[in-house]
C-alpha cells in the first residue's frame, strides 16, 4: 500500500462529490483560507488564534475503537477504549461522506515517527483550514519517499461540524472519535479541539509499534552536548514540556516519543504547549516560539490590541499553541537520539508530600510508571474542594490501546539492558498542601533535574522515606537541603503523616487493578 496522493484515494473512502481539494497548502496559504472563512483570528504576534467551542479538551469518553479480527484480543477495553462494530462504524462513515459532499476539504500528506525503520505515513482530511494547519505543524512534514512508501500508511478525516447522533450511530453524544486498525482510517467528528487528531496518530503508534519491539512514550526527550538523552515523562501540568526545553540542551520532542534499537525518536514534527500563565522569564523557547505559523487554541486576545493573555482562562485552563519545532532554536531536526541515560517521572503533588527528588530501583520505576500519579488541584473543576489523586497508568492511559503491563514490561527490559537510571520528581507543593504550601520554585526543579541527567545527584547520601520507601538525597547542587525532606518544610509534622498516609493509600488502592504484577514490583510501592 502507498501514500494516497489522488482524487481516487478520496473517492475509495466514500468521498465523492466533493467541493474543492486543497492539497498541501503552506501555511501562509493555510492561515489565509483560515481568516478568510472567518474560522479564527490573528493574533499581535502572528499567531493564527482560534477557538473550539464546548470541546476544549479531549473526550475520552467519545473515543471508540472498531472491534474486529484486527484488534479484539488485543484492545484494553474499559474508559479510554470503547468498542463499535465494524457495521456501525461504516453507518458513521457514510454519514460523514454525505455530510462533506459539495464541500471544501484541506488534504495533507504528512508523517510519524522520525526513525525510518518505523516511519509511518499519514493523510490528514480535515473540514477546517485551520485543523490542517495545526495537522501540518504538528506532525511530521512528508518527504518524497514517504509518498513511495511500502509502509502501511494512517489516514485521518476530521470534521467536526458534522454531529454523530448516538441511536443512529452508536455513539455516546454528537462527537465521535472512531479508529479502525483493519481500514487505517480515524474519523473524528463533532469536536473542534484538534489535539484529538494529534492524540489519534499517539493512540496507533501505541497499538502498532508494541508488536515491532518499540516501546511508545507519553513524554519528552532532550541531548546533551556530550549525546546524553533524558527522557521525561509526565501528565498534563507537570511540566514535561516546560523541564524538557532547556536552553543548555537540544530538544528531541516536547511530548510522544519511541524508544526502539536504535534508540529514541520523537513521532511529532511539532510542538504543542500549554500556554495558561505562560512566562518569557520562566519558559523563554515556548514564548519565542509562538510567532507567524503557529496556531493558539482557546487562548484570550484583547479585542483591540489581540495580544494574547495568558492569565486568562475564562474559556479553559486548558489553553494551547502549536507549532513546528524548528521554531525552538536548541533542538534535534532529526528527531532522533541515542538510547537514554536518564529517565524522569514528574508528578505535580499537590498533596505537598512526596520528596522534591527521589533516586528509584529498577522495581520502584516501574511501580510509578504504572501509577502514573499527578494530582487534580482543587477549584479547577466544579465540586473539587480539596486535591484529588489522578492516576494514569504509564502516564498516558487514554492512548493505550494496549493493556498497561505490555508497555511496562518493555520499559523494564530497556532500563536494565541500557543500566538507565530513573528519578522521581515532586513539581508540586512544597510546605503543604495546595492552598497551604507553595508550589517548589522551578529554577529549584530545573537544579534537579540537572543533577539527576547528570548523574550528580547519585553521590549524595540518601534516606529512605518512611511511607513511600523513596531514595531521598540529603543535598542537591544550586537547591536547599531544606526543602529535600518534605517532612521537615511542614509547620505541623502530624498533619504531614496523616496526609502522606493518605495519598499511600490511593496508591495501593489504584495499583491493586495489576493483579497479575510481580510481588517485588507491588513491594516496591508506599508501605
Amino acid at each position: 500500500m502507498t501514500m494516497m496522493m489522488s482524487r481516487k484515494a478520496l473517492e475509495d473512502y466514500g468521498l465523492v462529490n466533493l467541493g474543492t481539494i486543497h492539497w498541501n497548502l503552506s501555511p501562509g496559504v493555510l492561515i489565509e483560507h483560515a481568516l478568510a472563512r472567518q474560522e479564527g483570528k490573528l493574533a499581535a504576534n502572528g499567531v493564527l488564534s482560534a477557538t473550539t467551542g464546548s470541546h476544549t479538551g479531549r473526550s475520552p469518553k467519545d473515543k471508540f475503537i472498531v472491534s474486529n479480527e484486527e484488534s479484539t484480543e488485543r484492545i484494553w477495553w474499559g474508559e479510554n477504549n470503547h468498542p463499535m462494530t465494524p457495521d456501525t462504524f461504516e453507518i458513521v462513515r457514510r454519514s460523514l461522506a454525505d455530510y462533506l459532499q459539495g464541500r471544501d476539504v484541506y488534504v495533507l500528506d504528512a508523517a510519524a515517527g522520525a526513525d525510518p525503520q518505523y516511519r509511518m505515513p499519514i493523510q490528514v482530511i480535515t473540514e477546517l483550514a485551520w485543523h490542517n494547519l495545526f495537522a501540518r505543524q504538528l506532525f511530521l512534514r512528508a518527504t518524497e519517499s514517504d509518498q513511495t512508501s511500502d509502509q502501511p500508511g494512517f489516514t485521518i478525516l476530521c470534521v467536526p461540524h458534522f454531529r454523530t447522533n448516538p441511536r443512529t450511530h452508536g455513539t455516546r453524544s454528537d462527537a465521535a472519535i472512531i479508529i479502525d486498525f483493519k481500514e487505517r482510517l480515524v474519523l473524528i467528528a463533532g469536536t473542534e479541539y484538534a489535539g484529538e487528531m494529534k492524540k489519534a496518530i499517539f493512540t496507533v503508534l501505541n497499538f502498532i509499534l508494541p508488536a515491532r519491539g518499540v516501546l511508545p512514550m507519553h513524554c519528552s526527550a532532550n541531548v546533551g552536548v556530550n549525546g546524553d538523552v533524558a527522557l521525561f515523562f509526565g501528565l498534563s501540568g507537570t511540566g514535561k514540556t516546560s523541564l524538557s526545553a532547556d536552553s543548555s540542551r537540544r530538544l528531541i520532542g516536547d511530548d510522544e516519543h519511541g524508544w526502539g534499537e536504535n534508540g529514541v525518536f520523537n513521532f511529532e514534527g511539532g510542538c504543542y504547549a500549554k500556554c495558561i500563565n505562560l512566562s518569557e522569564k520562566y519558559e523563554p523557547q515556548i514564548w519565542n516560539a509562538v510567532r507567524f505559523g503557529a496556531v493558539y487554541e482557546n487562548v484570550v486576545l484583547d479585542e483591540k490590541t489581540r495580544q494574547p493573555d495568558y492569565a486568562d482562562d475564562s474559556l479553559t485552563e486548558n489553553t494551547r499553541a502549536a507549532y513546528p519545532i524548528d521554531y525552538i532554536d536548541n533542538v534535534v531536526m532529526d528527531g532522533m537520539g541515542g538510547q537514554p541515560e536518564a529517565v524522569i517521572f514528574l508528578s505535580a503533588d499537590s498533596f505537598g508530600v512526596l520528596p522534591p527528588i527521589s533516586r528509584l530501583t529498577t522495581e520502584q520505576a516501574m511501580y510509578y510508571f504504572l501509577s502514573g500519579y499527578t494530582s487534580k488541584l482543587a477549584g479547577t473543576e466544579a465540586g473539587v474542594t480539596t486535591p484529588q489523586a489522578t492516576f494514569s497508568s504509564c502516564f498516558g492511559a487514554a492512548f493505550l490501546p494496549r493493556r498497561p503491563g505490555e508497555y511496562a514490561n518493555l520499559l523494564r527490559e530497556r532500563i536494565e539492558k541500557h543500566h538507565v537510571r530513573c528519578y522521581l520528581i515532586n513539581t508540586g507543593w512544597t510546605g503543604g498542601p495546595y492552598g497551604i504550601g507553595a508550589r517548589i520554585n522551578i529554577n529549584y526543579t530545573r537544579a534537579m533535574v540537572r543533577a539527576a541527567i547528570s548523574g550528580e545527584i547519585d553521590k549524595a547520601n540518601v534516606t529512605i522515606d518512611p511511607i513511600f520507601g523513596l531514595h531521598v538525597p540529603a543535598f542537591c547542587p544550586d537547591v536547599p537541603s531544606s526543602i529535600l525532606a518534605p517532612r521537615g518544610t511542614w509547620s505541623d509534622p502530624a498533619a504531614y503523616d496523616q496526609q502522606a498516609q493518605q495519598l499511600a493509600e490511593r496508591f495501593k488502592k489504584n495499583f491493586a487493578q495489576f493483579d497479575l504484577v510481580d510481588d517485588s514490583i507491588r513491594q516496591a510501592g508506599p508501605h
